[in-house]
């Protein structure tokens, strides 16, 4: 599907706890390309709740698909939102024309059942990041202390700060008592302690559009999840560039040129056939 400038729609859907204008960075380089649309926050609508395997939430962007478009578009998605893209393919491969997944591992194998026995005997909040969700801090008093407060730990310190101020400036929302986050961390951790576990069934039988992983060198999901399944799926449309788990927040040029490159050669395939 094409817009009206004639540039190819593209859908995006965010990681879990940054909400979609984190992104706006990237966005920027995609734009020449790309029309770029998004759901601003997932996981908040109480018509679509947070339960496990996440069937809600992709109910949710398959929802947001039919009503904002007439026919397939591009879709992309960042760890809680490449899992949902997946997943949304693998049902309703009629709305999208391809997908790419940024750092978003397929948890399959053996890796499946432990995070299957950990649900059902509630271990997740101990071996999770719900652990560390739960207990984030909201409220401060202005979104200056709240730049402060972000831009000294580890993880944020190493974005470029105007990918920082993005996110806090459509992360924050008012609070009586100054300024709060908008993506609620308990829905946070919920999300963490409901991740699917049935991909690798998913990812055997295989999707009918293209798909294609861009993953971070130094990602500790990567390592944690594995990338096997992934690396069979998607074939030779597999590529890292340096950088963590957030690569669209620490190097969004890259990553954007990293999406841009996956989806040409998508498009030269289909050409090709």
């Amino acid at each position: 599907m094409t817009s009206q400038n004639n540039k190819p729609i593209l859908h995006f859907a965010h990681a879990n706890s940054f909400p979609s204008g984190t992104y706006r960075q990237m966005f920027e380089h995609l734009n020449t390309h790309y029309q770029i649309n998004a759901l601003e926050v997932h996981a908040h609508n109480p018509q679509y709740p947070v339960t496990n395997g996440w069937p809600h939430l992709v109910q949710e962007l398959i929802d947001t698909l039919e009503l904002k478009y007439n026919d397939p578009v591009i879709l992309v998605g960042h760890s809680l939102g490449g899992i949902l893209s997946f997943m949304l393919a693998s049902l309703r491969p009629d709305l999208v024309r391809c997908v790419v997944v940024l750092d978003s591992p397929l948890v399959a194998g053996w890796r499946a059942l432990i995070l299957r026995l950990f649900k059902r005997l509630d271990l997740g909040k101990k071996y999770s990041p719900a652990r560390f969700a739960e207990k984030r801090r909201m409220l401060w008093k202005d979104a200056d202390e709240a730049y402060r407060h972000f831009a000294s730990k580890e993880m944020f310190a190493i974005w470029p700060p105007e990918v920082l101020r993005d996110y806090l400036n459509c992360g924050l929302m008012p609070h009586p008592e100054g300024v709060t986050l908008r993506f609620n961390r308990d829905i946070e951790a919920q999300i963490y302690l409901t991740l699917p576990d049935h991909l690798g069934a998913i990812a055997r039988r295989g999707l009918r559009v293209p798909v294609g992983f861009v993953g971070g060198t130094e990602s500790v999901e990567c390592r944690q999840a594995g990338l096997k399944a992934t690396q069979k799926l998607v074939g030779k449309h597999f590529t890292k560039i340096a950088g963590g788990h957030l690569i669209p927040m620490e190097v969004p040029a890259q990553t954007a040129a990293a999406v841009h490159e996956m989806i040409t050669s998508f498009e030269l395939k289909v050409q090709d056939a």
